[in-house]
């Protein structure tokens, strides 16, 4: 289980969280919304211990990892692995050595052993014809999928995290993706492998999660399913809802 309690973070005199509080399984499908600069991403870092928040705790497997050094906290990252927005793929290596580098820095492992990895890690995000490719050659879905495969290559995590996983994709591209985050997190809760995604898409987010968080000025102002979230009462988050759903209308107008 994961457990934030009380966090709070500023940044230059601006807070960013303000006593931000869930807990969620390891095999849970839960979407963080909220508009830009809501604090969506800082939660991620924070889970990963990239951040240290000001205040509160962050609680994984029952283990305190606030205030843990860098080397304590490996073993605490190797239950996730990330996937940020833009990918964050090495502009000197093709997808092969992309996904390799992770395998390398480990440790352990024969170049065959490797080669192995690599192309079973490829295929299983559909991307196996572009290994020899570089990075600018790839489409945005294909930088995804190559950025997935390398995450998956540092570990085999309990619990997957997306960062604005569609974004600048299009509509056909991001259902793909959308998709992949699906089969990679399948079978029956409690069994599975979860995610966390952090995105303002409230369609994306409809496809690829169970449970919905909404962040508004760092704290968290909802937390449900997809119907309660369809149904609010709130105003200011109605009129979020509304807005982006007349946009994933345009961008999807077969309901997909």
């Amino acid at each position: 289980m994961i457990e934030l309690e009380n966090i709070s973070l500023a940044y230059n005199n601006h807070r960013v969280l303000d006593g931000v509080s869930f807990t969620a399984q390891f095999w849970e499908r839960l979407a963080i919304l909220g508009g830009s600069g809501e604090g969506k991403t800082t939660i991620l870092k924070i889970i990963l211990g990239l951040i240290r928040p000001d205040a509160g705790r962050v609680v994984v497997d029952g283990q305190d990892i606030t205030g843990l050094s860098e080397s304590q906290l490996r073993s605490v990252r190797r239950k996730f692995t990330i996937v940020f927005q833009e990918g964050a793929l090495f502009d000197s290596m093709n997808v092969k050595e992309n996904v390799a580098f992770c395998l390398r820095e480990q440790g352990g492992y024969s170049d065959e052993e490797i080669d192995r990895q690599v192309e079973t890690l490829l295929k299983r995000v559909g991307i196996e014809r572009a290994i020899d490719l570089m990075p600018e050659e790839l489409s945005g879905g294909m930088q995804r999928r190559a950025a997935i495969a390398r995450s998956l290559a540092a570990c085999e995590p309990r619990m997957m995290l997306y960062d604005e996983p569609t974004t600048g994709l299009d509509p056909l591209t991001a259902e793909n993706i959308c998709g992949l985050i699906n089969d990679l997190s399948s079978g029956d809760p409690g069994e599975r492998k979860g995610n966390i995604i952090v995105t303002h898409d409230v369609v994306t987010a409809s496809k690829v999660a169970d449970r919905f968080l909404y962040l508004k000025e760092g704290r968290v102002i909802f937390d449900d399913d997809l119907p309660a979230l369809l149904n609010t009462d709130d105003p200011e988050l109605r009129k979020f809802i509304n807005s982006l759903l007349l946009i994933g209308k345009e961008a999807y107008p077969t309901g997909g």
